[in-house]
């Protein structure tokens, strides 16, 4: 566990610390650029993946014990994923756009700039994805998992994903329970799919379908670089206000609507309640 921490969060964790220091434009800490996140994204899911990866050699285990079987990597199952994460966003935003709460405005770029935001931003968000994935449900859900089996490691873990994100400029309550809800609905994925591809892709595309499609807040982010400018007004309960949609008590339906749809897609459980 010392080898996994020390490759996967605290080595990357300082350079990341010194590289944001350096890269500081004076935009402030709410705006998110490709140039910052790319290459500060990709980099911590490197470690993670290199992290997770040594321990596997070590301990004589196939990265499948960690919810990472190679041999599916960006198969069917991630691209699901995909799809999934981008239409409970999108199912979210609905009720606000009919209600008027939530407007497309216009498109913020030309057809050159939407081609290459759209794939820096998906790859930045992948990183997001793989970097979160691999720290709260990954290597350490496992040895949670070991010693007091699935689901209570699910929950703590998941407790620890929520206050990662209490820093976040623009976070409120709703805001950090739906990424605690988040946390135990991807972990329900793992559980009923017995990897982490579907949640590498769920996790991506939610925020790459917020924060760059919709171009609304992430935890109270706004990127540079978005598809469509919209706008929300109303109350803050309901729209999420500078939080974004995430912020939003309908967030928390939609997370059990997802559950639920989890459920009939994938009726059993696969991944082991207690990994040997």
């Amino acid at each position: 566990m010392v080898l996994w921490l020390v490759v996967g969060l605290i080595l990357p964790g300082i350079f990341l610390i010194l590289a944001r220091v350096l890269a500081d434009n004076g935009e402030g800490t709410s705006v998110l650029t490709v140039g910052v996140e790319l290459p500060t994204k990709l980099l911590s899911a490197a470690a993670l993946v290199l992290a997770t990866w040594l321990v596997s050699r070590r301990q004589k285990r196939s990265l499948g014990h960690y919810g990472v079987p190679m041999n599916l990597a960006f198969g069917w199952r991630f691209w699901e994923g995909c799809v999934w994460g981008f239409a409970m966003l999108s199912f979210l935003l609905l009720p606000l756009y009919v209600t008027g709460d939530f407007r497309v405005n216009a498109v913020a770029l030309s057809h050159g700039a939407f081609l290459r935001y759209a794939v820096l931003w998906a790859l930045t968000f992948l990183g997001v994805s793989v970097g979160e994935e691999l720290t709260f449900r990954g290597y350490l859900l496992y040895l949670a998992a070991r010693r007091i089996r699935f689901w209570p490691a699910s929950l703590a873990l998941s407790a620890g994903f929520a206050i990662a994100h209490i820093p976040n400029p623009g976070e409120t309550f709703v805001g950090i329970l739906q990424v605690a809800g988040t946390g135990l609905l991807l972990c329900f994925t793992l559980r009923r799919t017995g990897n982490l591809w579907f949640a590498f892709g769920y996790h991506a595309a939610w925020d790459w379908a917020q924060t760059f499609f919709y171009g609304t807040p992430d935890s109270g982010l706004l990127a540079v670089g978005y598809f469509l400018n919209t706008s929300i007004r109303g109350p803050k309960w309901l729209t999420g206000a500078s939080t974004g949609p995430e912020g939003s008590v309908l967030a928390l339906f939609v997370l059990g609507l997802a559950a639920a749809l989890v459920h009939v897609r994938f009726p059993r459980p696969v991944y082991p309640d207690r990994p040997e």
